[in-house]
């Protein structure tokens, strides 16, 4: 089969693999319909940290088809058109039950990788993997990215907003313009937020926050930003803050533009080793977050959100590659000319 493999920083490449195979009798095999690029794929890409040459690629959103389950599966047939969540949640530990199947507590290789590729071995997939209905054709392309978004992007945006606690009439701050951030917009308003200040400095980005549903644009960064965010509220600050970036001045930011008593919601992988935690506390500033509880989303709300046409995720994927070309669609993210690729396989 294809396989997408880390050649070096700036290089990823396709070569031949072997198919996967059952290894473990709670595993599924997915022939893949379509996968994407993260911007934590990135990481490595652009040499920001240490990955072997020649290794797996780190991709690990999917949709596709069950071309074969080992024999503790029963939720899921060959056949099936299912997201592959990048969690593999149990569903019954007590994290799980309280939904934070991103942390469930039952296995530890809850997390996806290598699937910007024709098959994948998706393990622990009793509960974790979410049925769609019907077929791959029975869907626009439209509906397809979509439904591809709620495998990450729509979930993680969905989960910065819940941890926050975003409530109905709150003035919510949105830090970064990534596809997360652009779908935390989405579950901003979901959840009923009257103000939706979305940082962001790229054109193509603000429109599509606009579209998704933000009621003002922060284009400044930095003491500049946090400025107008305060001016936007009133000097009050956000009742609800949404860090999806993982840099030390989107967190910097995130924490002096909350309210006194406000959730900051913190799904951006952070990229320091330490956070200095004494201006929160004389804020009364929380912070919360971390893997998206993308299983309990999607099945709870976020798959009937999508079918029924009231979000339009799939609108994050702005440049369409095959498989073949992966290492084109790295390069559109890395130069910025697309706000998330989108890998057609099958």
């Amino acid at each position: 089969m294809k396989d997408s493999v880390f050649v070096k920083a700036g290089k990823v490449a396709i070569k031949d693999s072997e198919k996967p195979q059952i290894q473990a009798n709670d595993d599924v095999i997915i022939h893949v319909v379509r996968t994407c690029v993260c911007g934590s794929d990135l990481w490595s890409y652009r040499g920001f940290e240490d990955k072997d040459a020649n290794s797996q690629n780190n991709g690990h959103e999917a949709i596709g088809i069950v071309e074969e389950v080992g024999s503790d599966i029963t939720t899921v047939v060959p056949g099936d058109f299912v997201i592959a969540p990048f969690t593999h949640g149990c569903g019954h530990c007590a994290a799980c039950l309280a939904g934070f199947d991103g942390n469930c507590q039952n296995h530890t290789d809850n997390f996806s990788s290598g699937v910007q590729a024709e098959y994948v071995r998706f393990q622990h997939g009793e509960w974790a993997l979410v049925k769609i209905p019907g077929k791959p054709a029975d869907y626009s392309d439209e509906m397809l990215n979509s439904l591809l978004s709620l495998a990450d992007v729509m979930a993680t945006g969905y989960h910065a907003a819940r941890v926050a606690n975003v409530q109905q009439g709150d003035a919510v701050a949105v830090v970064g313009d990534g596809a997360v951030g652009l779908c935390g917009v989405i579950a901003a308003k979901m959840r009923g937020a009257r103000k939706i200040i979305a940082m962001s400095r790229h054109e193509d980005r603000q429109n599509l926050a606009l579209e998704f549903g933000a009621t003002d644009i922060v284009a400044e960064r930095g003491e500049d930003g946090i400025a107008k965010v305060m001016e936007l509220t009133n000097n009050s600050g956000a009742d609800a803050v949404l860090e999806c970036v993982g840099t030390e001045l989107a967190t910097d930011t995130a924490m002096k533009i909350a309210r006194p008593g406000a959730i900051v919601g913190r799904v951006g992988l952070p990229h320091q080793p330490k956070m200095d935690m004494t201006e929160s506390f004389g804020s009364n500033v929380s912070v919360a977050g971390g893997p998206a509880s993308v299983t309990t989303y999607d099945k709870e709300l976020l798959l009937k959100a999508v079918l029924d046409g009231d979000i339009h995720p799939g609108k994050v994927f702005t440049k369409q590659f095959d498989l073949d070309d992966i290492d084109a669609a790295y390069q559109a993210m890395t130069n910025r000319e697309a706000i998330k690729s989108l890998i057609v396989v099958s």
